[in-house]
């Protein structure tokens, strides 16, 4: 038994009460009324990426330069606590798509969380590969503005000033916190394979190689949907 699987859980608990009170803090705009549990599940993955943000900012990473030297063991106090907080978000996550949208709608994303969650919950579980963990959620940046662009989408704002700035600053971060941070995961996973044991070596080079084309299919979809429709 881990105390990270108690964090797990309240973490879980906490995200669904907001999840179910998100619509009386932030009404739906009449173009949202549609899909109302939409509109929640975007506010609450945004309420997730937020002190995410906050705790994972560069400056952390400076304060802690041992972290850069070993993913494996080291990792600053609280980011254990803070994995298993993104741990129980994406399992809410996961049930809230897997109980109000279509199978063929929510797949990749259910794929990618399914992905996420053994990551992670191998770095909560065993204490280890927490710095690495940390690393992964820097991607948490760029989702505020993916999620941004989604409540900006659902509320019909699309032909704003505030959209097309949004456009730009997500594709800049997607570029810089999503595929470059997979790119040195890749890089550091194939520098380590000597340091990390054969099964968890394995799962995170899956996992890189899920996420990577992934991310790279939704990059090309922003760009075309934003820039060259």
């Amino acid at each position: 038994f881990s105390p990270g699987l108690l964090v797990v859980a309240a973490s879980f608990a906490a995200f669904r009460l907001l999840n179910r009170g998100l619509e009386r803090l932030v009404p739906p705009p009449p173009s949202a009324r549609r899909n109302r549990w939409k509109w929640r599940n975007i506010w609450t993955s945004l309420a997730h990426s937020l002190p995410d943000t906050h705790n994972l900012s560069p400056r952390r990473f400076y304060l802690h330069p041992e972290m850069s030297k070993d993913l494996v063991g080291a990792h600053p106090p609280g980011a254990h606590s803070l994995v298993a907080v993104s741990v129980g978000y994406f399992l809410e996550d996961f049930v809230d798509m897997l109980c109000n949208q279509k199978l063929h709608q929510s797949w990749e994303l259910l794929f990618h969380h399914s992905v996420v969650i053994v990551c992670f919950g191998i770095a909560v579980l065993l204490h280890q590969y927490v710095g690495f963990a940390l690393v992964a959620l820097l991607v948490e940046i760029n989702s505020i503005f993916l999620h941004l662009r989604q409540i900006l989408l659902m509320a019909n704002l699309v032909h704003t000033t505030c959209y097309r700035l949004n456009s730009v600053v997500n594709l800049g971060t997607y570029v810089v916190f999503r595929i470059a941070t997979l790119a040195w995961m890749t890089r550091w996973l194939f520098l380590n394979r000597q340091n990390v044991p054969p099964a968890t070596y394995a799962v995170g080079t899956v996992g890189m190689a899920i996420m990577t084309p992934m991310n790279i299919i939704l990059f090309y979809r922003l760009l075309r949907s934003d820039f060259f429709k």
